[in-house]
This record gives C-alpha cells, structure tokens and sequence, in this order.
C-alpha cells in the first residue's frame, strides 16, 4: 500500500468500534444475526467451563491443567509472584484471574468482575525476591491491572459505588516502579529478566528481543497516564527510540539484540515471534496517545515489511541487512498481522492473507506453530497448538471491517474445532501435536484473555457500541480518550492546522484533535477548522509521477490524483 492511501485510510480504520462502520451498509440479515446469537451463548459456555474449573481445581495458582484438573504456577518462569494470607512456600499469582478481569466485564458479569477485583486488592502483592521477565509480566499483569482499574471507574454499576479506591492502580504502579531498574542499561534498552525485589541481578543475560524491549509503551505509557507520573511512560519511549535508531538501512530490525552493547544477535526478522507486537505496539500506541513519532516509524516499518517479507498472501523471513529470505515458514503468532492491517486500512491485503490462515486451520483443524511453506509441512518438533487467539483476533477486526458474514462462518468453525478437539472435563488443553491432536495438559491463561473474548465480540460486540478501545497485545482494553492525546508544542505549525481562540487563549487545533468533520461543524467567530480527512501531498512542490503521490484535499475529503504535466490536484473533477 502507498504511503499516501495508507494515511488517508487512517482516520477511517483508527480504532476498531461498531460506531465507526457504516451499519446501513451490508447490514447482516436476521438469519446471521440469530446465528451469532446462537454463536455467541456457545463460546459464552466455552469461557465459563474454562473459568469455572480454573477456580474450582487451580485458583489461586497461576493456570489449569486440564486433563489432571490441578494446577501450574507459570510465573514460576515469570516470578513467583507470592500472595500474602497464603502459606509461605506458596508459588502462585491468580493469573488467570488477572486475565480474565476485562474477559468477565466483556461478558457482562459484574458480579464476578467486583470479587475478582476484591480478592487481587487484598491478597496480591510484589515485594518477593522472584525472577520475572519483563515483557510477559508487563503484558499479563500490569495490562490486565490498568485495564482492570480502568473498567473498574468507568461505570458506577459494575462496582458497589464507593467500595473501590484505586486499589488495582496502586498495585500497579507499584508493579512498574519494580520494572524501571531494568531501563538502566548504556543504552536504555531493557533487560528481559530483572528481580522484583533486588533488581538486576549482576549474572543476568543481557540479551533481550526486538518485541521483549519494543513492546512496552501501552502498559507503561497508560501506567503513566492514570498516575500522572512520567517515569514509567518516558523509560519505555526511550527505549523504544532506541531500538528504532538499531534499524537497517532498509527500515527492518532483527530479532535479539543486546542491551548492554546495543548490538544485533539475530539479523534475520519477520512478522512472528520475537518482533510481532513491536510493529503492533508502533499504531497502536499512535492511536492512544497521538505522538506521530509513533506514526513516522510504524509507516517506514509497516512498508519495509510489505517490500522484504511479503510474498503474495505470505510473509516469509529475511536479513535486515539486505533483505534477502532466510526462513519460508508459517508461525501461528502471524496470524494477528492481518488484524493489524485493518486497523491501518489495508483491508484487501488483509483479507488475502487472513484466508491462507484459515486454510491452514481446516487442513488441521487448528493451527500448528510452525508451518514450512517451501515444503508443505508441519515443523517436525513444533507440532503444537496452545489455544492461541491471533485467528480469533484477525477474524474480529475483519469482521468489524467488512460485515461478511463470512467471517461469522469462519468464527463458527473455529468454535466448533475447539470444542471437538481440545474440550475435556476439566477445561480446555493444548494441542501437543495437530497431526494426531494428541492433548497437553495444560490451559493457558490467555485463551480466556484473548481467544474466548475475540470470539465472543465476534459474535457479540456490545460492549464496543459507542466506545472507543485499543486492545493490547494482551487482549487487555485501553480507551482511547482526547486527554491522553499528544498536544504538539508551540514551534510545530503544520500546514493544515490552524489557531483557534477559546477561553482568551490562542492554541492550536485541527479537525483531528478536535474530532470535527467539516460537513458536521459550522465555522462561528472567525474559526475556521481543518478537515481531518486532510492528507498533504508526498512533496511540498506537489509535483507527483502517480496518483500515489498525492494526497487528500482538505476541504472536499476527496482523493487528488497526479495530472499528465505532473502536478497534484483535483483534477479528475475538473
């Protein structure tokens, strides 16, 4: 996609919400819409026999294992996390019920949702001398902390109104002060492991990857928002611009890296594992927060990665260095790319890719984590399926997108493979190997966090009617609200923007950040607002070789095209 037609497609893709899409258009007809009813009450059983076992056979631990209906403290590999009132061998974080905080609101269970939150605010504590790492931790824990505090205060019937006071906030931000001696490094790039209590350790590994350390500016950039202190925001900014500052020459970054010496380990990169939400975390902390420093480097990144790693429908790996293949192979964990491209507006390339996905799904029935494409394969030691959601996620977002009901059909078989092949009494386990569908005893927190809510908004999206939501990595909602929205300092005079006088003060204003559309806004006192729409042309000269150069006018909203003598301009309405 050209740079121009992707930021005009911005404003019309920004945040996924029923509100935004025309609902006169391909409206589902009520044979649809009782099947998502239908659908909808399906996975509602899904999440609840998954909830369900986990507080009967595992709560307070960490996860369900389902086929023994005991438990694992996987935080033992993130950190231990003790819980006071509990004996003191106890190894163990109720993260699943973290997870599942936003999970049971999405659902409409308040009841659940305020003895969750009550629980964690009395028993749930930090000061442990345990080992985490600190993306997972970051995006687990503090995510589903600050989402949960948000949804919390949000609406005075969720909670009995004057019962909560902040305390989910408060755990958080004690959480992120044990994060920020990891951000002490030569060059403010992270470690991926520090102690919650003592720091970093002088043994630790110094190296971390791309995701590991780019993946941070959501949780911590809100963590700052709700507290009012910078600390936590600007630590993971910093090291965000860092790694930006490591890429090629290309616009492409590797996969790890060391955070002492700010050198690559691994040069070859793709869209998966160890770099996925690092171009995720780019567009959507530009939608939350509105700096364009986000923009700038998600367009130069998310082009870079269209010109090197696409291949058709595909994205194969390459060197960042020169942008050769290395690597033909499907991971599960793209399968959120397509999502991200809804979000942006390359909705067709979206598309495309998404049905090779699903494909990949029927021919196994779920989705292996490591697919070879150059031979038609599952990878011979990565058979496994562990209930992940990017389908689930990039299902979702298409849907939002297109209304096809499609997609419906496409969530409904997804529904019914969960249920045929990793449903058993105690909950849900993973898939060990997808050839044989031989199970694996455990549950993953993030199938309640994020598979069973994706497909339930699928099917179900009420509770994005009239509200406006980024979804972390996590699955964990963020609103997006025009009080964390950047204000650009007074030096910076764009083209398109304007003074608007209000209350005696001159300031700075466009459509944009006043959310007016020029069709809906009457121009009183002298004001005269910019259309949000408004793409400028790719050169100030607006001379142009093709239609892609040029951009969006700003009072019509319509699409400037490049004229036989080379100039932009509306010429096709001449």
């Amino acid at each position: 996609m050209a740079p121009r037609r992707l930021g005009a497609l911005l404003m019309m893709f920004l945040v996924i919400s029923p509100a935004l899409f025309d609902r006169s258009v391909a409206e589902p007809d009520s044979r649809w819409e009782a099947k998502r009813r239908l659908l909808r009450e399906k996975v509602r059983r899904m999440f609840y026999h998954a909830y369900d076992n986990y507080m009967t056979h595992a709560f307070p631990h960490d996860e369900l294992k389902p086929l023994t209906k005991t438990f694992t403290d996987s935080l033992s590999e993130l950190g231990n996390l003790k819980l006071e009132h509990l004996p003191q061998d106890y190894n163990g974080s109720a993260l699943t019920l973290i997870e599942s905080l936003s999970s049971l609101v999405i659902l409409g269970n308040n009841t659940e949702f305020e003895k969750a939150v009550f629980w964690l605010s009395e028993n749930l504590r930090f000061d442990v001398d345990a080992r985490i790492n600190l993306f997972e931790c970051n995006i687990r824990v503090l995510g589903g902390l600050v989402s949960a505090h948000i949804l919390a205060t949000d609406s005075t019937d969720r909670l009995v109104q004057g019962s909560y006071k902040n305390q989910l906030l408060f755990l958080a931000k004690d959480l992120g002060e044990r994060f920020l001696p990891a951000f002490d490094t030569p060059t403010g790039l992270p470690y991926a492991w520090i102690n919650l209590k003592h720091g970093v350790t002088a043994d630790e590994t110094t190296e971390t990857s791309t995701s590991g350390c780019g993946s941070l500016i959501l949780e911590m950039g809100t963590l700052s928002r709700l507290t009012g202190d910078p600390r936590f925001e600007s630590a993971a900014l910093r090291a965000l611009r860092k790694l930006w500052s490591m890429r090629s020459s290309l616009n492409l970054l590797g996969t790890t890296l060391d955070v002492e010496t700010g050198e690559w380990i691994e040069y070859s990169s793709g869209i998966g594992a160890g770099v996925d939400s690092f171009y995720e975390y780019l567009f959507k902390a530009y939608i939350l927060f509105g700096k364009e420093d986000y923009w700038r480097m998600f367009h130069s990144a998310y082009l870079a990665v269209q010109k090197y790693f696409r291949h058709g429908p595909w994205y194969h790996e390459a060197d960042m260095r020169t942008g050769k293949a290395t690597y033909w192979q499907l991971t599960s964990l793209q399968a959120f790319w397509p999502g991200l491209q809804v979000l942006v507006g390359d909705v067709d390339a979206a598309n495309s890719t998404h049905r090779e996905f699903v494909h990949v799904w029927k021919k196994f029935g779920v989705i292996p984590e490591r697919y070879l494409l150059d031979h038609q394969m599952v990878h011979p030691t990565e058979k496994y399926y562990p209930l992940r959601p990017e389908l689930a996620e990039s299902t979702f977002y298409l849907y939002q997108a297109t209304k096809d009901p499609w997609y419906i059909e496409v969530g409904e078989s997804m529904v019914n493979s969960l249920n045929q092949y990793t449903k058993v009494e105690g909950g849900f386990a993973s898939v060990r190997d997808v050839t044989t569908m031989q199970l694996e005893d455990h549950q993953h927190s993030f199938f309640l966090a994020e598979t069973c809510k994706y497909l339930y908004l699928l099917f179900d999206d009420q509770f994005l009617v009239n509200q406006n939501y980024v979804f972390t990595t996590e699955g964990h909602p963020l609103p997006v609200t025009r009080d964390w929205q950047e204000r650009l300092p007074e030096t910076f005079i764009p083209s398109n923007w304007t003074f608007v006088e209000a209350d005696k003060r001159t300031r700075r204003a466009s459509a944009m950040s006043l959310r007016l559309c020029p069709a809906s806004s009457t121009p009183s006192h002298g004001q005269r607002m910019e259309s949000a729409c408004h793409v400028p042309d790719a050169w100030d000269s607006h001379r142009c070789s093709t239609d892609e150069e040029c951009g969006i006018d700003s009072s019509t909203c319509r699409r400037r095209s490049c004229s036989m003598a080379g100039y932009c301009g509306l010429w096709l309405s001449l």
